[in-house]
């Protein structure tokens, strides 16, 4: 890849990687990698991804994502899965240093993605976005939700306001733009709790879920059709669609920079009829 193809922010202003333009995948890969997205070296490196598999195959629930049966498998096999939607070794004597998305698995799951989005828009489907990670992934989910309404799908906001007690702590849910968040009170935070989404789905039950963490396993789990998002060290969902539970799983680093998550928009955007 030459260093003209690799940079698409070259003579490009930056607030136009937010509107659908006409990139390449080597363009996209590029910028996938540059914002650590994908690339040789993510946030999570192989000591990590081995702990979270093993503690999910011993049955923790903070990895299970609220999803049932997902202990299945041994460490070996969900080790070899994970690695199959990457795109790094799956040698399991390979026990440090890093773990490498590759851009070229990434990409397509981003596709597939925006394929079913795009149908989903043409149908005038309900569609729920949820993340459990309400600063890196921000700026991806409201920019697909901005994209979804102006194409015609309905963005649902089920339990917005709605709160409960965990504990000592007043829980909320609440939507940054047309995406929903887990807030303590009014504060955003990190989750990987399926609780929110099993209370947003005793209100309805929508067509389509495009989320993350315990938002999309609880999801997957009521039976619901979801494209998740998934960090390497994050197996359920992959475990889940290894199942024939789910289908469409974005594997990719999922708390970088909000703003350098563009070339998942752009690839998603890319589906979308002009």
């Amino acid at each position: 890849m030459s260093d003209d193809d690799s940079s698409p922010a070259r003579g490009v202003p930056a607030d136009t990687f937010w509107q659908r333009g006409a990139f390449t995948d080597e363009q996209l890969a590029g910028g996938l990698v540059r914002g650590a997205v994908a690339g040789p070296v993510v946030s999570h490196d192989r000591r990590n991804v081995l702990w979270k598999i093993e503690r999910l195959v011993e049955g923790d629930p903070d990895l299970q994502f609220g999803l049932s049966g997902v202990d299945s498998l041994s460490t070996e096999r969900v080790l070899e899965l994970m690695a199959e939607a990457a795109g790094f070794n799956p040698d399991p004597m390979v026990t440090d240093g890093p773990v490498g998305v590759d851009p070229l698995c990434v990409l397509p799951a981003l596709a597939d993605a925006g394929d079913r989005l795009a149908l989903a828009s043409s149908r005038g489907e309900t569609v729920l976005l949820a993340t459990g990670h309400p600063v890196g992934l921000i700026m991806l989910y409201r920019s697909v939700g901005e994209l979804l309404g102006e194409r015609g799908a309905k963005l649902v906001h089920p339990r917005d306001g709605f709160s409960w007690h965990e504990g000592m702590s007043r829980r909320e849910i609440h939507y940054l733009g047309d995406v929903a968040v887990f807030c303590d009170r009014k504060s955003p935070i990190h989750t990987h709790s399926p609780v929110p989404m099993q209370r947003m789905l005793e209100e309805l039950t929508p067509d389509l879920v495009f989320a993350d963490h315990g938002f999309a396993g609880a999801a997957i789990e009521a039976g619901v059709e979801t494209i998740s998002i998934a960090d390497v060290n994050d197996p359920a969902p992959v475990v889940a669609r290894e199942q024939g539970r789910t289908r469409i799983i974005i594997v990719m680093d999922d708390n970088v920079s909000p703003s350098d998550y563009w070339p998942c928009f752009q690839a998603i955007a890319a589906r979308f009829p002009l």
